[in-house]
């Protein structure tokens, strides 16, 4: 269809799709049917939706989530976000060249009553949390609204293809997120006393206990008893000099293209940040055919789990720890990055500057909740309750234990006779939510002979599947039951089920039976872009990616157990066997540091704090250091928040600069957040639709 249509994946199904055509500044191009207008433009390879209207720099995805105006398009005459705006037959679409002009009034609108309705219970969310507590209220009929952005439950599980961590009983570990998010929203929308508003958007929470929701664009006032907010994170973003280029976004619009949207949007790719989220993006990227040239990260060591950072390293990717971003380079697009390494001071060691080719910077840096629907229900005295990332961010198998939780508290506060939480669940929250531990060196089986899986898991995180999957009850965990590290005792009948079910690919078999001297080694594989198959020469590589040599394949083939991994076998010396835990796949030649010097009109001095009105850090520290410390007076002298994000984005980045400037926390006025969350045309306030 276009160049840049993901044609096959290892663990996505390509489905057939019904195609559209469009128009961008008058070229006639192919989408898909409903697909959001983003989408199609990236699978056209158009990037740079317009120019900004303050100094004329390109605009392009950002968020991909409706957060932002950063994506901005005129279609049919009315300025739209392109990320959650769909394709129609023949739509009209122009790039934004400075502000858009306001369409055309008609002189005769409809006008109608809003519906107003009552309910028990308000969840704001449709993710792992908000479709866990739905499930507890559906059980004991409590007349539920679930409320929606997306037109498909799930949030961040719909783009997650991995398998899941955590515990089989509690959070479906071993199963892949998307699939976790299909079964719990098929429950949830199969309930009776759920009503499930997908493409609905939380406006607002008012002072009078009602709720203004856009649902599929007709507003509603919805007056719940209860309010869940389940309304997931929001990613951070960092002050860099070229941060507003285009090909500069977060994880999270990065997954929604890839994973959601079928669209290859990067040939190659630089990650910023370390944690889960930045280290799993980049393992999505190869299972889609990017190359990923590597991922930079400002403390010592990453904060993900390591079976995930060691899972990127083995198939070819570098990451520079203590390294932090210093520039994005390129004229209107991102064409290099340069990192730099920094002392324990985050300051910028001089010599150490590497730049690398890539068109797009992928941002990782952390989340925050999104805690606003919680504060306006609590200032209107509407009885409010948080769960998953809403309430405190961890993973997503953390999320759905939690909104369990919050479902029965929920529960309990309509019916005070309803079952007493188990202190238990609460002490297996904790551990779901806890950070990794210490990396610890595993002492490898002294025996060689028969078949029995290594284990390569080296750090205590909540994690257990392969112990509750063994038919033999061969593996157990020592000391937690769910975090402890995994011990294999026994007589092994090599099921492979361990192998298969492991979500960091960090369980290898090893078969002497046939050879003791060169024993078959077993290996999981999940990027059939690249291609493995009889004969082929790989390079083996132990935990830490270090290459133990090149053999030849002698099978790959996924098995019934193994949930779309791939087992590729190798014969290799005993010496090594149980040292083997992968293959790398990525050439050197695609990491590799450029050497040339970058154009003088690739370089950009500006930090960007507000993307919206583009506002510099420059004109934020100065008026800190004249003294203001009221966000509220920069906004009014700078415009700074005064954007379509409604200081979504920039607020965590302007407490960065204050706190730079040793400015007391107490001193630091917060931006009054006004109604409402997010732009809605005037137009919807009047037809209710009625």
């Amino acid at each position: 269809m276009t160049k840049n249509r993901i044609k096959s994946h290892p663990i996505l199904d390509i489905p057939k799709k019904e195609p559209a055509f469009f128009y961008w500044d008058k070229l006639k191009l192919e989408a898909i049917k409903d697909e959001m207008i983003s989408s199609a433009l990236f699978a056209n390879n158009i990037k740079i939706f317009g120019h900004h209207h303050k100094d004329g720099s390109a605009q392009g995805i950002f968020c991909a989530n409706g957060q932002c105006a950063k994506c901005t398009v005129i279609a049919n005459g009315i300025p739209v976000k392109a990320c959650m705006t769909p394709v129609r037959e023949n739509m009209i679409v122009e790039s934004v060249k400075g502000l858009p002009r306001l369409p055309d009034v008609d002189k005769n609108p409809q006008i109608s009553n809003i519906e107003h309705l009552e309910i028990d219970v308000l969840i704001i969310g449709g993710g792992p949390a908000g479709l866990s507590a739905s499930l507890q209220l559906e059980q004991h009929e409590i007349n539920t609204i679930l409320v929606d952005d997306k037109d498909e439950l799930g949030g961040k599980l719909v783009l997650q293809t991995h398998k899941f961590f955590g515990s089989q009983k509690d959070s479906y570990a071993g199963m892949r997120g998307m699939d976790i998010g299909g079964m719990l929203a098929q429950k949830v929308e199969a309930g009776s006393h759920i009503k499930v508003w997908k493409n609905s958007t939380a406006l607002y929470v008012f002072n009078d206990k009602k709720v203004g929701i856009l649902k599929h664009g007709v507003y509603k006032i919805v007056t719940p008893k209860v309010i869940l907010n389940a309304a997931g994170a929001r990613e951070k973003f960092l002050r860099f000099k070229g941060n507003s280029l285009s090909g500069v976004y977060g994880a999270g619009a990065f997954q929604t293209l890839v994973n959601r949207d079928l669209v290859k949007p990067t040939e190659k790719l630089f990650i910023i940040g370390g944690g889960n989220v930045g280290i799993i993006a980049g393992y999505h990227a190869l299972q889609a055919g990017i190359k990923v040239v590597g991922l930079a990260e400002g403390l010592p060591k990453c904060g993900g789990y390591k079976v995930h950072e060691d899972k990127l390293k083995r198939l070819g990717v570098p990451i520079y720890t203590s390294h932090s971003i210093v520039s994005a380079n390129g004229e209107e697009s991102v064409s290099s990055v340069t990192i730099a390494g920094i002392d324990k001071n985050f300051k910028v060691i001089e010599g150490t500057h590497k730049t690398f080719e890539c068109d797009t910077i992928l941002i990782a840096v952390g989340l925050e909740s999104v805690s606003e629907f919680t504060q306006e229900a609590e200032s209107a005295g509407i009885k409010v309750f948080a769960a998953g990332d809403a309430s405190q961010i961890a993973e997503a198998s953390s999320a759905m234990f939690n909104g369990k939780i919050a479902g029965v508290k929920v529960v309990q506060y309509f019916k005070p006779d309803a079952k007493q939480i188990p202190e238990s669940w609460y002490e297996k929250a904790d551990i779901l939510k806890s950070h990794p531990g210490p990396v610890q060196e595993i002492l490898a089986l002294m025996d060689e002979d028969g078949i029995f899986p290594v284990i390569h898991c080296k750090q205590e995180i909540p994690c257990n599947p392969c112990s509750t999957v063994c038919p033999e009850d061969l593996i157990q965990m020592q000391g937690d039951p769910i975090k402890g590290l995994p011990k294999f005792d026994g007589k092994c009948k090599g099921c492979m089920k361990c192998l298969a079910i492991c979500p960091g690919l960090a369980i290898t078999l090893v078969d002497y039976r046939k050879d003791p001297e060169n024993p078959v080694v077993f290996l999981p594989y999940e990027i059939s872009n690249f291609k493995v198959s009889k004969n082929d020469e790989i390079t083996l590589v132990d935990v830490n990616g270090k290459s133990l040599g090149t053999y030849n394949v002698i099978g790959a083939r996924a098995t019934k157990d193994s949930d779309r991994t791939q087992i590729v076998r190798v014969k290799v010396p005993k010496k090594i066997a149980k040292k083997v835990v992968a293959f790398t796949i990525q050439e050197k030649e695609i990491t590799k540091e450029l050497i040339q010097k970058i154009p003088h009109d690739h370089i950009r001095d500006d930090e960007v704090v507000c993307l919206c009105e583009r506002v510099t850090a420059d004109q934020i520290r100065d008026l800190v250091r004249k003294g203001i410390t009221d966000m509220n007076q920069i906004k009014a002298i700078s415009r700074a928040g005064m954007g379509p994000c409604g200081y979504k984005t920039c607020e965590n980045l302007m407490n960065q600069i204050f706190w730079a400037q040793k400015t007391a926390r107490k001193n630091i006025v917060k931006n009054v957040r006004r109604p409402l969350f997010i732009e809605v045309p005037l137009g919807k306030f009047a037809n209710g639709g009625q």
